[in-house]
């Protein structure tokens, strides 16, 4: 790499590092000016950078994924279904908190993106293939208790409960858990008193 390639690269790097932690932060919208003082180079640096917003959006994608991969494993089919729904929903509550913040940011930009689009399909459509992964049960449920729990175990649901209705990751679990128990009374934990 000559010189100029090397330090565009570098400019690159530090504006989507720069966006990456205002998003993360909070920031849904952050504004060009705020990215080039975060990163540390000249306004115009940011403009010819995001300029090609979608392979800005593709490697921060590509960094959250990586960051968020380790809180996501397979279900044990060989548990009960109690310990399987309990599982599912603290993990969903660990990888929903964690991407919250860039999620929400993408949902902003969603109409004026194919890249945001297909990213939100394909997430739509891995945590539909994860929830009948840990609850095969689903399969020969009736579609109505398939589509509920799907949609008690989405992120938008989540995001309600966390940011509308106010409530704790802990309280909000509960809720979800309550909800897919509901749903799936085999799911239920058997009472000790039953024992």
């Amino acid at each position: 790499m000559d010189g100029r390639a090397l330090r565009s690269a570098r400019s690159r790097a530090a504006i989507e590092a720069a966006l990456y932690a205002l998003v993360g932060e909070g920031v849904m919208d952050p504004t060009a000016q705020e990215v080039a003082a975060r990163a540390g180079v000249a306004l115009r640096s940011v403009f010819r950078h995001f300029s090609d917003r979608d392979s800005l959006f593709a490697s921060l994608d590509a960094r959250l994924r990586d960051e968020a991969m380790p809180l996501v494993r397979d279900a044990r089919p060989g548990d009960p279904l109690p310990v399987r729904v309990h599982d599912l929903i603290h993990q969903r509550a660990k990888l929903f908190d964690r991407i919250a913040p860039y999620k929400r940011s993408a949902d902003l930009q969603r109409g004026r993106s194919e890249f945001i689009q297909g990213r939100h399909l394909h997430l739509v459509r891995e945590l539909r293939a994860g929830l009948l992964r840990w609850l095969p049960e689903l399969a020969t449920a009736p579609a109505d208790v398939r589509d509920a729990v799907e949609l008690a175990t989405s992120f938008e649901a989540w995001v309600r409960l966390r940011n509308e209705q106010r409530l704790s990751r802990a309280r909000a679990v509960a809720v979800v858990e309550h909800l897919v128990t509901t749903l799936l009374p085999d799911a239920r934990a058997p009472r000790k008193d039953r024992a």
